[in-house]
Order: structure tokens, then C-alpha cells, then sequence
């Protein structure tokens, strides 16, 4: 995003999430997640693409501001029946983080997941992100761990109670 648009402005802009489906789409999903967790955050050096971007089933999904591309999620089954599902790589430009896209990006997340049949979708979340996630209907799965040298809550969330 250019400039920096005021709460009100930037919260009236229409919000919309889609697979990234073009090669022009997941390099924009792939630009937004180096600048987020390579170049922001440090999480990662270098690349934070793993083997699960290149596995047949995995979603890169875009969150649009205003039709302009600022945030990702992925999200992949964790097993060949599609039952289990891990959503990951949730990410927002700094200058769109005032407009909320995180929640919209995560239910589609859920959503894609349980229309393909899944049952569970699993996640690690930054601590700052877990009442966020409370908020929509996640639960806290296990204890915290560290995760690229950041403590993560795993969490979990019902695709079948979700759909309902």
C-alpha cells in the first residue's frame, strides 16, 4: 500500500480473499510473505518457502484491500485423506494491518478447508495473534513452543462446527 490511509478510510475498503491461482498471484503471495517474515519479522533467512509450497493439495491464498493484494495465508492437508488440515504463513502488509484482513483471511482459510472435506485444522500462532484466533472459534492445542525462535501456540478448530 502506498501512503498511510486513516483507520476509517482503510477499514471502508472492500476486503476479499482468493487462491492465488496465477503465476503472477503466487509471486504477489510469495512477496508478501518475504516482506513480512524474511525482511520484518526475521523469522527466517533468506526464503521462508518450504516443501509444503510445492505439495499437490496446498492453497496460497491472497487477501485483498481495496483490490490491492496485502496479505496470505496457506494451507495444506496434513494427510491423504484430507480430514486433517494445517493453515500457516498468515500475513499482512504493516501499512494494512489497521484494516483487519487477518480474520477475513483465516475464516477463508477455515472455510476452503472444510469444503474440501477436512474435519480439523491445526495452526501455530504467534502469541500476540492467539485471542484473535480465540475470538473466531480457535482453542489452544497443546503448550507453547518455539518455533523459529518465537514461542507459538499450537491451536486447533472444528471444520465441521465451523461450517455450522
Amino acid at each position: 500500500m502506498t501512503g498511510r490511509p486513516s483507520i476509517r478510510a482503510t477499514r471502508r475498503l472492500r476486503q476479499e480473499c482468493r487462491p492465488a491461482t496465477t503465476p503472477e498471484e503466487l509471486e504477489t503471495h510469495f512477496r508478501i510473505r518475504h516482506e513480512v517474515f524474511v525482511e520484518e519479522q526475521r523469522l527466517f533467512v533468506g526464503s521462508d518457502r518450504d516443501e509444503h509450497d510445492d505439495q499437490p493439495g496446498v492453497v496460497h491464498v491472497l487477501g485483498y484491500l481495496g483490490g490491492e493484494p496485502v496479505g496470505t495465508v496457506r494451507l495444506f492437508p496434513l494427510d491423504p485423506e484430507g480430514d486433517m488440515w494445517q493453515g500457516d504463513r498468515l500475513a499482512v502488509l504493516r501499512a494494512a494491518r489497521i484494516a483487519g484482513l487477518g480474520r477475513p483471511l483465516v475464516r477463508f482459510a477455515v472455510a476452503t478447508a472444510g469444503e474440501r472435506g477436512g474435519r480439523e485444522m491445526i495452526a501455530h500462532i504467534q502469541l500476540q495473534n492467539v485471542a484473535l484466533f480465540e475470538r473466531i472459534g480457535w482453542h489452544k492445542n497443546g503448550e507453547v513452543e518455539i518455533y523459529v525462535g518465537v514461542h507459538h501456540q499450537p491451536m486447533a478448530i472444528d471444520l465441521r462446527a465451523a461450517r455450522r
